[in-house]
């Protein structure tokens, strides 16, 4: 069996004038880790591309964005536990320069208030969400406030990336430079060297877009040219892969585009633990950090991790989909 954890932000304080990120502080990263240990064995992504038994708990740490904080605060300390890890990176961030969307509206979150940027957004598309919309944006981000996570499901899901970008981004430039914000914020070539030296590094795209609500042209365009930087950069592809956003709606129906692409191991954000790894490998189950043992909402309580846990089911729905 396995189970994975996913992390983004591991700093020392996370304070801004209005919140818009949920991370562990190191103190908090390391105690989880140790929590962690008690249920299970941690494994690399090579141990899983080559298989995990159904009778092993395995457990693999993993971090999405490629976020500098992410090598300089969280793997000295994973370093030192002796605990393997992959990093996922979006490789537009250090081909183009470019501040992911999500990156951008997380920042721009910071710095104006939630209703102020509902109607500035408003104000350029008039959308909304239905109920069950409404309902989905509460589940999927269940850490944030409820009109937070609808503004979010919004941005995220509702409005189509070309769109949103043109909303967005000129409103990110009013308050940021993108250059020396994406020098800030995400890992440097050397950094992404030496996780690749690691067997520590994974592909979350070339942009930060949920793939599978693209078409088929757009999806292969954006796994092609991730994978062109890798070998570019490192002489070899990514083995793995990280869905961006990891909902089932921008998930499904990709395995074969990743096994063209050359990808052996893919990863959802479906809260399930994988019963056999190898039956789901391009499709496999994760958990936020914070639902987990350790976590501020841990959705085990006081059970054992992998003692009757949900398994992963969306690899079974996904063979009923194909990508539009």
């Amino acid at each position: 069996m396995l189970a994975v954890a996913n992390f983004h932000y591991i700093r020392k304080q996370f304070k801004s004038k209005y919140p818009s990120i949920f991370g562990l502080t190191p103190d908090q990263f390391r105690k989880q880790l140790e929590e962690l240990s008690k249920y299970g064995i941690f494994v690399s992504q090579q141990e899983i591309i080559e298989g995990i038994p159904e009778e092993k708990k395995a457990i693999l740490i993993t971090f999405d964005d490629g976020l500098k904080e992410q090598f300089e605060v969280a793997r000295p300390i994973l370093q030192e536990m002796k605990i393997p890890f992959v990093c996922f990176v979006n490789t537009s961030n250090f081909t183009e320069g470019k501040v992911s969307l999500v990156h951008q509206i997380h920042l721009l979150r910071s710095r104006i208030a939630p209703a102020q940027l509902q109607k500035k957004i408003k104000e350029q598309a008039a959308i909304g969400l239905s109920e069950e919309e409404k309902n989905k944006a509460l589940t999927h981000y269940n850490y944030d406030e409820d009109e937070v996570a609808k503004l979010k499901y919004l941005l995220n899901f509702k409005i189509n990336s070309s769109k949103l970008e043109k909303i967005i981004t000129p409103l990110f430039k009013e308050y940021f430079s993108e250059k020396e914000t994406a020098s800030e914020i995400y890992m440097s070539q050397s950094q992404l060297l030496e996780l690749w030296s690691e067997d520590s590094l994974g592909s979350h795209g070339h942009r930060h877009d949920p793939l599978a609500m693209l078409s088929t042209e757009k999806v292969k365009y954006d796994l092609e040219k991730s994978q062109e930087f890798f070998v570019n950069t490192f002489g070899g592809k990514a083995q793995s892969f990280s869905f961006p956003y990891g909902s089932f709606e921008a998930c499904k129906g990709l395995s074969q585009i990743l096994l063209s692409c050359g990808f052996k191991l893919a990863f959802s954000m479906e809260r399930a633990v994988n019963k056999n790894s190898s039956a789901n490998a391009l499709l496999l189950a994760r958990y936020d950090c914070n639902d987990l043992p350790g976590g501020k909402n841990n959705v085990f309580e006081r059970k054992n991790l992998f003692k009757g846990p949900n398994f992963s089911k969306w690899h079974v729905y996904e063979n009923r989909t194909s990508n539009k």
